[in-house]
């Protein structure tokens, strides 16, 4: 998959925005083979290694069927928790975004895995 429409971006970004306001940091999409950071806050320095943080999350597309038919049910998203900010990995078939924010309470995490998830699966139905 190439990367994806104006329209779904308008809809990742919309939907990161609305569940974590102003602690958005960043807003990176990815598949196995390309990764495009979407939206990056102004005040945050644009050296990042998008390829390396890739590489990392591109694990998810292996846990998704790693975790499949346990006792813990599907797998939903993953958290990971930095000194300055929280990094947020939703995915979706073949598709996935991660979100880097500031600190928030745990249920805006669950809150903002869940509209992401959302807008990736109407990709394909698009």
């Amino acid at each position: 998959m190439s990367r994806p429409s104006d329209e779904h971006v308008d809809e990742l970004l919309s939907a990161a925005r609305t569940a974590t306001g102003d602690e958005l940091r960043s807003l990176t999409y990815f598949t196995e083979a390309e990764v495009e950071q979407l939206y990056l806050r102004s005040d945050l320095n644009q050296t990042a290694d998008l390829v390396g943080f890739a590489e990392n999350e591109r694990q998810g597309f292996h846990s998704q069927s790693m975790y499949a038919n346990t006792q813990l049910g599907d797998y939903l998203f993953t958290v990971r928790v930095f000194e300055n900010g929280y990094l947020t990995r939703v995915i979706a078939d073949d598709h996935g975004v991660w979100v880097t924010t500031d600190s928030m309470e745990i249920d805006r995490f669950e809150e903002l895995a869940s509209a992401l998830a959302s807008v990736l699966r109407s990709f394909d139905s698009a």
